[in-house]
């Protein structure tokens, strides 16, 4: 049996990563939207960001409009394949506790 990444397991990161993987490849969402949207503190929202970025699933962007920082975050390739093996196994699992 497979197990599940631990890296995205995580509720938090989960919820993450599968709003990242629902933006088109190469598109990208802001640090305050995806905040806004998963309703998360901007702390609690660093934390996991930067779980998924050391393991290589997240790409964090930094630019400036005017004078204001702005972050771009999108899923990395290995980042949607991790998270297309993840669903994979959990729907086996799924399936194998049907049985």
């Amino acid at each position: 049996m497979t197990e599940l990444d631990t890296v995205i397991h995580a509720p938090a990161r989960l919820r993450v990563v599968s709003t990242l993987a629902a933006l088109s490849a190469g598109e990208e969402i802001t640090f305050a939207k995806l905040q806004k949207l998963l309703d998360m503190t901007a702390g609690n929202l660093s934390t996991h960001l930067r779980k998924l970025e050391d393991a290589g699933y997240v790409r964090q962007t930094k630019e400036f409009a005017g004078r204001r920082p702005v972050t771009y975050l999108a899923l990395t390739t290995d980042g949607r394949r991790a998270f297309e093996d993840y669903t994979t196994t959990l729907q086996d699992l799924l399936r194998g506790a049907g049985s």
